[in-house]
């Protein structure tokens, strides 16, 4: 049994990372690591070739089927679903495991929503971790060849209908304080700053306010953040801090020492904003930090 811990402790950062980027969801994620953990403590591991590759491949099934339940439960969420965020102050988590799930953008995380199960299973071992297309068949249960046709789908649909992914944290933070000190101060500079294509997505969970369907285009965006930020204006005890939210510059909201909502943003390559994140859901916020 303390080999059996010793090999599963050692894999356990990479099988949390693997099943948030996934589902999306750190409690989620966590509760399939403990179902691949009592699956292992149970295997007979001495027969077991590639102790590492069997804990992969677990963790990969467990949570395509986690995906399958979860989506079936979010088509009932109120409002839009977001990805839940992994906040830390600094650049760097103590915990390993946090450190590596956030390394998955949130922009590509909300992206990979219009994948498949399987699909999606399929592109982030290869893209995140590497894998090569045997493992990724043996994984999946399909062919070497279906296997590279999944990951190349992914990519052209990623790439065609998503926002940037992998945009350097300078820029994003760039692009964030650019845009919100012109929200705050100069509404028609706000406006220039939003791409024609902007779109704006509030998660509330139908916990707090926030809006139940996506926000489109400048005027639009625009005409609900200035009256937010309005109303901001007169609430005692809140205040603003830039912080990491999977490793992307964010701006966090603060009431009474609370967070209450988390924004990014993602630029696109003129530099204006393009897609808009806002976390409200304090069941996520909650669950969010290192």
């Amino acid at each position: 049994m303390t080999e059996n811990i010793t090999m599963f402790e050692t894999e356990r950062s990479r099988l949390f990372a693997l099943s948030y980027r996934m589902l999306g969801e750190r409690a989620a994620a966590e509760d399939v690591v403990q179902e691949v953990w009592l699956r292992f403590s149970a295997a007979n591991t001495s027969e077991l070739d590639n102790p590492a590759a069997w804990l992969r491949r677990v963790t990969t099934n467990i949570a395509i089927d986690a995906l399958r339940s979860a989506r079936a439960r979010r088509e009932s969420y109120v409002g839009p679903w977001l990805p839940e965020p992994l906040i830390s102050e600094t650049q760097a988590s103590a915990d390993h495991a946090f450190e590596l799930a956030q390394e998955c953008e949130l922009a590509l995380l909300w992206a990979m929503e219009r994948l498949a199960p399987t699909e999606r299973a399929a592109f982030v071992l290869r893209e995140a971790f590497d894998a090569d297309y045997a493992d990724i068949a043996v994984t999946l249960g399909r062919s070497e060849a279906a296997c590279r046709q999944m990951v190349s789908r992914a990519h052209k649909r990623l790439q065609s209908s998503g926002p940037r992914f992998d945009v350097p944290r300078a820029e994003a933070a760039a692009a964030l304080e650019r845009f919100f000190f012109a929200a705050a101060h100069d509404h028609d500079t706000a406006l220039r700053l939003l791409a024609e294509d902007a779109i704006a997505i509030s998660d509330g969970g139908a916990k707090v306010r926030a809006a139940r369907r996506p926000l489109y285009g400048p005027a639009e965006i625009m005409q609900v953040l200035s009256a937010v930020m309005q109303k901001e204006r007169n609430v005692p005890n809140i205040s603003f801090e830039m912080i990491q939210a999977n490793g992307t510059p964010a701006i966090a909201l603060f009431k009474d020492g609370v967070l209450e909502t988390l924004t990014l943003v993602v630029p696109n390559l003129a530099g204006q904003v393009h897609w808009i994140y806002i976390m409200r859901n304090p069941d996520k916020l909650a669950n969010s930090n290192a």
